[in-house]
C-alpha cells in the first residue's frame, strides 16, 4: 500500500476518527508508533487511556508527548509509520499551559514536514456546534479551527469520519 506522506483525520467526538486512523496505519507493514497526547487527570481518563492500549495491542511502541510532538517526530525513521492522536488535546494542553499557539503550530507544522515517516494525525471538528458561552471555550474553539486549516493545508490526505464513515476532502483514499 502507498501511504501519503501527512494524513489528517478530523471528525466529531466518538466519531470513529481514532478507529479509523488505526485501520490506516494498520494496513502498513511498517512499524506504528503511537504519540499519545493526552494528560492522565482522574479515574475516567486513566479508564479511556488504558481501553485504547488493550485496543491497539502490543504491535504499537507508545510514546507520550502531551507538549512537545518534535523529537519523536525528527525520530521517526523511514520503515516505520507514526500516529498522533490527537492535536485537540495536544493544543488543550497548550492553552491551558498558556503557551504561545502561534508558535507552537508552526513548530509543529515544521516537524510534521520534515518527518522521515508517514505522518497520521487525529483531530477533533469542534466548530460545527454552537457558540460556547465562556472566553475560554470560545478561545479553544477558534484556535482548533486554525489549528485544523493549518494542518489541512500541509497534509496530502484529509478525511472527515461522521458515524464512523471516512469521506475524503483532500487527496485519494488512503
Amino acid at each position: 500500500m502507498t501511504f501519503a506522506n501527512r494524513t489528517l483525520v478530523i471528525g466529531g467526538a466518538a466519531s470513529g476518527k481514532s478507529r479509523y486512523a488505526e485501520e490506516i496505519a494498520l494496513k502498513s507493514a511498517r512499524s506504528k508508533v503511537y504519540v499519545a497526547t493526552a494528560q492522565v487527570f482522574d479515574d475516567e481518563m486513566a479508564e479511556k487511556v488504558q481501553k485504547h492500549k488493550l485496543q491497539r495491542g502490543d504491535n504499537w511502541h507508545t510514546v507520550e508527548a502531551p507538549f512537545d510532538l518534535c523529537p519523536t517526530l525528527d525520530a521517526a525513521r523511514p520503515d516505520q509509520v507514526v500516529l498522533v492522536d490527537c492535536l485537540t488535546l495536544w493544543l488543550t494542553n497548550h492553552i491551558l499551559a498558556e503557551h504561545d499557539i502561534e508558535s507552537e503550530t508552526a513548530k509543529l507544522v515544521d516537524a510534521v514536514t520534515r518527518c522521515g515517516a508517514p505522518v497520521i494525525l487525529v483531530t477533533n471538528e469542534v466548530g460545527a456546534g454552537i457558540v460556547p458561552e465562556s472566553a475560554l471555550a470560545r478561545r479553544f474553539r477558534n484556535a482548533q479551527g486554525r489549528l485544523n486549516q493549518t494542518m489541512a493545508v500541509h497534509c496530502d490526505h484529509v478525511i472527515t469520519v461522521i458515524a464512523g464513515l471516512p469521506m475524503t476532502l483532500k487527496g485519494p483514499s488512503p
